[in-house]
């Protein structure tokens, strides 16, 4: 910072150009686009759907309502917009709405100005100064997002007109940055009215006292479709403020879900055991959420979260994770006997259209039925195991699955039945005890589903039989 320029003086001579913050956004992403470099690193499943109408909407200088529901990574991709500022940008030093050095708006920065001239002192705010975001709740006051007058400037001796007496609040202190409000339809009406004046009008009212703010803030806001087309929850003249509306949605692919529970999920790295989760258990966990939003029992309002894929990852590794500890294995692999473990990271994040105590967990493990008998047929057909059910219907044999259960318990039976490693090989899986047991498990669930084999709980397990 030492060799950038330090007063308004320096900036002259340097021919540094202010650019609006729309056009500092259009620059930088044109510049982006032409190198082909990674707009939104870590946004997953929305190159073709989300990311143009984004793309389209800077490159047109317009303010942006980002419509989801709950977990359409709507924030995160709101803060990624944070990315397209400038590294660093001039600021009068100690403004608090960081004013352009060449044309300063607060009465402050005017004085300041006029009084030292081309030697007033400026500051670089960084891109992370530039970013300010604000949840909407009913509570939140004009105080909050435009400013108060200050009582402790008026002790001070000034007068309630000067408009040295006001602490400007979110929106000001934006100036030159992004303003990102999430819940847009929770601010109560004369908020919104107070907002679409700065933002639109660029003037405000604080205590009866009127000051022109030119404000340049780029809006950025985000809302749950249902309340932001519902009326009496967002004045029309704030709607047609924003230029762009565009609609995010949740993983349309089950590769796309997958990619962003390994994204996501908590990794700690003193694990006891080392876990890892075979490809068919992950496509179930996204199974399983993908089902869930198009269920009828579910409430698609309120929709079906990728954190509900996330928490279900992060339980069924664990689970697998405490059975190894226990057993004193050195891998935890998740088996289907771990899936009743997703109940608990499940139950609170489903919302049913009618419910009776019981219903929650009924539902859902209809659903992982479905998701694992959905998996099994997508990588194997009945008739590959024709032997493996002549082998439980003629003498009677039986197998018995738990969650406890150590990996080694299953290794007769894996040697009894063969065939495992063509099942391991066809899943692309390392032959391992606690691979074989995962493996196994899945196959004779599959069957089971397939109305093969019987399967009777039994006191935490289960015995699959002919």
């Amino acid at each position: 910072m030492a060799s950038l320029p330090q007063t308004v003086g320096d900036l002259r001579r340097s021919e540094y150009g202010v650019a609006s913050v729309k056009a500092e956004l259009r620059r930088n992403l044109i510049r982006k686009l032409g190198s082909g470099e990674p707009l939104f690193p870590g946004i997953r499943g929305y190159d073709d759907t989300v990311l143009p109408q984004l793309e389209n909407a800077i490159l047109a200088g317009q303010d942006i309502v980002l419509l989801g529901e709950r977990g359409q990574a709507k924030s995160r991709l709101v803060r990624a917009l944070s990315s397209l500022l400038d590294e660093h940008i001039p600021a009068i030093s100690g403004c608090e709405i960081n004013d352009d050095p060449y044309n300063p708006i607060c009465r402050r920065c005017r004085d300041l100005v006029a009084d030292h001239g081309d030697e007033t002192q400026i500051t670089w705010l960084g891109r992370e100064r530039r970013y300010s975001e604000k949840l909407a709740t009913p509570d939140t006051s004009i105080a909050d997002l435009i400013g108060e007058v200050d009582p402790i400037r008026v002790a001070e001796g000034r007068y309630l007109s000067d408009e040295l007496t006001i602490h400007f609040g979110l929106v000001p202190r934006t100036n030159r940055g992004i303003f990102a409000i999430n819940e847009l339809p929770d601010l109560a009406e004369r908020i919104q009215v107070g907002l679409l004046n700065v933002i639109e009008e660029r003037d405000v009212q604080i205590r009866g006292y009127r000051i022109r703010l030119p404000l340049d803030v780029y809006v950025v806001a985000t809302a749950n479709p249902e309340d932001y087309t519902n009326r009496g929850r967002i004045i029309t003249p704030l709607k047609d403020r924003f230029g762009a509306q565009i609609r995010t949605h949740y993983p349309r692919s089950l590769e796309h879900e997958i990619a962003i529970v390994e994204q996501e999920h908590t990794v700690f790295e003193d694990s006891p055991a080392e876990v890892r989760v075979p490809a068919y258990m992950k496509e179930i966990i996204a199974e399983i959420t993908h089902l869930a939003r198009r269920s009828p029992q579910v409430n698609q309002r309120s929709g079906v979260s990728v954190r509900v894929s996330i928490a279900n990852y992060e339980n069924l590794s664990s689970n697998a994770l405490r059975r190894a500890i226990r057993r004193g294995e050195k891998e935890a692999v998740p088996r289907i006997s771990d899936l009743p473990s997703l109940v608990a990271s499940s139950s609170g994040k489903l919302e049913l259209e009618t419910w009776e105590e019981g219903d929650d967990t009924a539902v859902l493990e209809k659903i992982i039925r479905t998701a694992t008998s959905n998996v099994f047929r997508r990588h194997f057909t009945v008739q590959e195991f024709a032997d493996v059910v002549q082998r439980f219907d003629r003498s009677g044999f039986t197998v018995e699955v738990s969650d406890n259960a150590a990996s080694e318990t299953y290794t007769s039976v894996v040697r009894e039945l063969g065939g495992l490693e063509r099942v391991l090989g066809k899943l692309e899986e390392p032959s391992t005890p606690a691979t074989q047991a995962a493996a196994l498990e899945f196959v004779l669930e599959g069957l089971h589903l397939s109305k093969r084999l019987n399967k009777t709980p039994v006191d935490g397990s289960a015995i699959y039989g002919g």
